[in-house]
Parts: structure tokens; C-alpha cells; sequence
């Protein structure tokens, strides 16, 4: 795995295990604060440790306790969630955000002519239980958007509880307890509620989107999008390029813009802010994040928008915008593909992003 004599790298994965285990007793030491994912100096200046470290989090046991450790802190110091929450009931379909960690969102989506529900990225299983046991459902599938602890840490504990539970995922990523792989465009029906599963590398190799049917239920499509893109931001590309994850965006850019966006984390603020400082003269930013201060006062959940919305503010879906590239100060260059322009400007508002901190 490294390019390192074995004592040497047995050594350095002894220390790595050494600082992960601290960092499980320090309060607050969040795994992207501890790989400097807030700031991205790890990442930049520190490559080849970020790499090793990010492979323990991913393909070791030591990520596992990491989440375990996080599981515990966080339901000691959100005991009702990081933030208040409300579901959205669409006809015969009702769909619960659960606040879950320190900023993530699991789902719950229940077909209430049936009572059989479906969650995504159930990484906290007490608590997604605890909300199906008070609606009354019974847990039919779990969507599993990529492999990262925080996403899917509740997948086996909950294949336990509910034996005929199906857990969907793509084979490309390691899917903690995955029955059902599914690759891009297959349709998962659970009940009444029909899904589409997209496939959408780049966060990580195997992420995967799913879009819930909308139609039927007389209602807008609803996209549950993991770590791929957020409230006015993305994910970080963990494995893979700049056009990869453009393409990926891309297919988020193809959604109608009634799709009601449901992302993986509370991110809403943050991401603004840089929104804002990016496009200081797009007033679409100005106006979501004045709602989205008076909601975060008041622990206030922000999801979902729409991708109407998204495409408006967000400056990760805005590759194509001259008023971007203005604000950006980028140009596209003689001969230049538009793919690889828009790559250029994804990389550098992705890159801004990386060091932007408001606090």
C-alpha cells in the first residue's frame, strides 16, 4: 500500500493509529477537523500523510471505533439532535430528516398507505430506530449513498433488527453490510416509493444519489444526495478529479428545477458565507442567507431547498456562469474544450473553498 519499508510504514501506521486513537478522547475532534478538511492545508501541504490517514478512516477498524467514539459524544451533547427538524409529508409519502452526529442528516421515508419505510445513510441506527419505532414502520431498505462511517455506520446494526431489510449501494464502494449492489439508473421500489439510483463519483469512487419519484404520490421529486452536493456547496473530492466531479454535478443540473434537495449534512451557513464572497454582487445568495441566519439562530433545520434554488446560489452548480468566471477572475482560454473550462473553474472554487473559514 506504501511505497515505504515495511518497518518504516509499519511505524508510521502505529503513530497514525496512535493519533486517531487520541483524537477519539478529545471532545469536539471531529474526523474532518482532525484531516484539516475545514482548512485543507492537510490536503495540500501534507498529501501523503491526509492519504494515509484517510485510509485508515475508510478501510480499517480504527474508523469504525472513530465513528463509535463520535456516536456516544455527540448523543451526549445533542441529546434532541444538532437541530430541529419537521417532516415533509407529500400525499401518501412522509419524509424525516434525522439529525444525526454533530452536522449530519439520515432520512427516513416511510410509504404511509403501506408503513414500510426506507432510510438513507442511517449512520446513527439508536436513533433512526427509535423514529421508526415511534411512526410505527417497519424498515424495508436502506440507500446507502457512499462508504464514509458517517454515512453508513448504522447499516449492519440495523440489518440485525430487521431481517428482511435490503441494503443498497454500488460494489465500488465498501458498503458496510450491502445485500442489493445497484449500479447507475436502477429503479428500487419499496411499497408505493420508487427511487432511481445515479451514480456520482468523485466525493468517493463509488457515491451514489438517489432520486425519489414524485409523481406518483402527486408531489416534486425529492433528491437525497449524500456527500455529493449540499445547500450552496459540495463535497470534497476525496477520490477522484475536478471533471469527474463535474460530471456528477452535472447530473444534478439535469434534475428538474422543483426537486426538493435533502443533503447529508447541515452545511447551510458555512456554505453561504462562502457563496457570498465568491459572487459578492448575486443578491439570489444574499436573500437564502438571510433565511438561512434566521433558521441556524434558532437550530433550525435549512433542507430542503430546490434545485431551482440551487442553481441560482450555488457556485458549484454555476461552473457555466459568466458571472462567475467574472467574479473568479478566470477566463477561458483560446481552443479550450467548455468541459475542461468548466473543470478549471469547479477546481478553483472547490480549492477557495478548501481554505475559506468565516469564524
Amino acid at each position: 500500500m506504501l511505497s515505504l519499508g515495511l518497518g518504516c510504514g509499519l511505524a508510521v501506521l502505529l503513530a497514525l493509529g496512535a493519533l486517531l486513537l487520541l483524537a477519539l478522547g478529545c471532545p469536539g475532534f471531529g474526523f474532518r477537523r482532525w484531516l484539516g478538511c475545514r482548512t485543507g492545508l492537510m490536503a495540500r501541504t501534507e498529501k501523503p500523510l491526509f492519504r494515509i490517514a484517510y485510509t485508515l478512516y475508510t478501510r480499517t477498524r480504527l474508523g469504525y471505533v472513530f465513528h463509535k467514539k463520535q456516536l456516544r459524544k455527540t448523543r451526549e451533547n445533542y441529546p434532541t439532535g444538532h437541530s430541529v427538524v419537521c417532516p415533509k409529508i407529500i400525499n401518501s409519502m412522509k419524509i424525516l430528516p434525522i439529525p444525526v452526529l454533530s452536522d449530519n442528516y439520515s432520512y427516513v421515508i416511510i410509504d404511509t398507505t403501506s408503513n414500510v419505510a426506507v432510510a438513507v445513510d442511517p449512520s446513527d441506527p439508536l436513533i433512526v430506530q427509535a423514529c421508526l419505532e415511534q411512526e410505527g414502520a417497519t424498515l424495508e431498505a436502506i440507500l446507502t449513498t457512499h462508504k464514509h462511517w458517517d454515512h453508513s455506520g448504522g447499516n449492519k446494526a440495523l440489518k440485525k433488527i430487521y431481517k428482511s431489510c435490503r441494503v443498497y449501494g454500488t460494489s465500488r464502494d465498501n458498503i458496510p453490510g450491502l445485500t442489493n449492489p445497484i449500479v447507475d439508473k436502477e429503479i428500487i421500489e419499496v411499497g408505493n416509493l420508487q427511487f432511481q439510483a445515479l451514480f456520482t463519483p468523485g466525493h468517493t469512487v463509488g457515491h451514489m444519489i438517489y432520486l425519489l419519484d414524485g409523481k406518483s404520490h402527486n408531489g416534486p421529486a425529492c433528491l437525497f444526495s449524500g456527500d455529493l452536493v449540499f445547500l450552496s456547496g459540495c463535497g470534497r473530492i476525496f477520490e477522484g478529479s475536478s471533471s469527474l466531479m463535474l460530471s456528477s454535478l452535472d447530473v444534478v443540473g439535469t434534475l428538474g428545477d422543483e426537486t426538493l434537495l435533502w443533503p447529508g449534512h447541515e452545511y447551510a451557513q458555512d456554505n453561504l458565507m462562502f457563496a457570498a464572497s465568491v459572487e459578492p454582487d448575486n443578491p439570489a445568495i444574499f436573500n437564502k442567507l438571510d433565511w438561512v441566519l434566521h433558521q441556524r439562530h434558532e437550530k433550525r433545520c435549512t433542507c430542503p431547498s430546490t434545485i431551482g434554488e440551487e442553481k441560482e446560489y450555488n457556485p458549484f452548480l454555476r461552473t457555466h456562469s459568466a458571472d462567475l468566471h467574472e467574479a473568479l477572475g478566470i477566463q477561458r482560454v483560446a481552443n479550450e474544450d467548455s468541459t475542461r473550462f468548466r473543470s478549471r473553474v469547479l477546481e478553483e472554487v472547490r480549492k477557495r473553498k478548501d481554505i475559506f473559514n468565516y469564524r
